[in-house]
């Protein structure tokens, strides 16, 4: 057996305390609809006292609303990223950030995001001004709103529409409209050609991604992401030591997964899939031109749209915030953060895949067999 060092311990000890800690501050907290219901009734209470007019309180609460999906999405980004140098680094046998903040370098991501904001902004003479200005926003937004319809747990989800997934796939779709805006509006021929690549790409495996969940609906019967989630609460019927996740479904469940998941990857524009910024061929592809808080947004919607995927496949398959002891909510960021943990995985292993081919591996396979699920499901359905 392996002998650990003393620094070894204590890095373990610190973590196990660190693992430890956290679990019990969830288990304090609770459910989150519970306490947030709590606190917004002592602010209606002391709005009434005070005459403050309904439609002052109703504003009032989607700007909190928004704030909160802002706030988290900013700190979920900043984590990532450290997470994935860290995850990355012991990969290579590397350390990762270990300074900035003491344990780990865990304030390395805040360092960087104070040296963006305080970058200079840099327009090319040939860009088109407002096109190059607009395009990291146009790219951002569409993450930003589809966070409001993915159900965070039990109870914990801004709107739950009835077409849940539907109106996600549809607005995360508009993002790439800010990376060809990027390309365009950059005045650059390799700018230009990350933007045409990161069209030709979206669309193609957007196909595929919208067909691996069509049997989840099929079997669900509902487009309504808690629901879809709810229905997993339950054991499965066939292995009752098991939870009802659609991921234990025999060969169709696995399949809309795998399909999902290589899907999910390409459209967030990670290697293998990284064609529309290929440094090795376009310096930097669509974003070549921009820095400072302009490449922060674009950033920002990369990885704000890694963990949306990830959420998107803990409730599309892995039974949403569904656990035992622990909050739903919990339970929820666990399992999207492991998923999370597969996209940096990836990133890590495999090498970029040549446009050709990657086109061919969309429309030639993932395509094919995203059919053949479907008329495997309805042959399930109707046994």
């Amino acid at each position: 057996m392996p002998v650990w060092t003393i620094g070894q311990k204590r890095a373990a000890g610190v973590l196990a305390g660190v693992t430890a800690g956290i679990v019990g501050i969830a288990f304090a907290i609770g459910e989150l609809p519970f306490r947030l219901s709590q606190i917004w009734t002592l602010v209606l209470d002391l709005a009434a006292k005070n005459n403050v007019p309904l439609l002052v309180t109703d504003i009032a609460s989607l700007v909190i609303q928004c704030s909160m999906i802002i706030g988290f999405i900013a700190v979920s980004v900043m984590f990532m990223v450290w997470w994935e140098r860290k995850i990355s680094a012991h990969m290579q046998s590397r350390l990762g950030p270990m300074e900035t903040g003491g344990w780990h370098g865990w304030a390395q991501t805040i360092a960087d995001a104070i040296k963006l904001l305080l970058k200079e902004d840099i327009v090319p003479f040939a860009a088109s001004p407002w096109v190059h200005f607009f395009a990291p926003i146009v790219a951002f937004i569409p993450a930003f709103l589809c966070y409001a319809a993915l159900p965070f747990g039990e109870g914990t989800i801004a709107v739950d529409l009835d077409i849940g997934v539907l109106y996600i796939f549809a607005i995360s779709g508009l993002s790439v409209l800010g990376i060809i805006m990027a390309g365009w509006g950059s005045g650059n021929k390799y700018s230009m050609l990350g933007g045409l690549r990161a069209a030709a790409q979206s669309v193609s495996y957007e196909i595929p991604r919208v067909l691996s969940v069509v049997p989840i609906l099929m079997i669900a019967g509902t487009m309504k992401l808690t629901g879809i989630a709810a229905i997993q609460s339950e054991p499965l019927a066939w292995i009752p030591f098991l939870p009802n996740w659609f991921i234990f479904y025999p060969v169709i469940g696995q399949l809309s997964f795998i399909i999902f998941l290589i899907c999910s990857v390409a459209e967030t524009n990670r290697t293998p899939f990284d064609i529309a910024e290929s440094e090795s061929e376009l310096v930097a592809g669509f974003h070549t031109e921009y820095s400072g808080m302009k490449f922060s947004f674009f950033f920002l919607a990369e990885y704000a749209f890694i963990f949306l995927s990830s959420g998107m496949a803990a409730a599309l398959f892995l039974g949403g915030g569904s656990g035992p002891f622990l909050p739903s909510w919990f339970w929820f960021l666990i399992k999207s953060f492991a998923v999370v943990f597969l996209f940096i995985w990836f990133r890590w292993t495999f090498p970029r895949m040549r446009v050709d081919r990657l086109m061919e591996f969309c429309w030639k396979f993932l395509l094919p067999w995203s059919f053949v699920n479907i008329l495997l499901t309805g042959a399930w359905l109707l046994r």
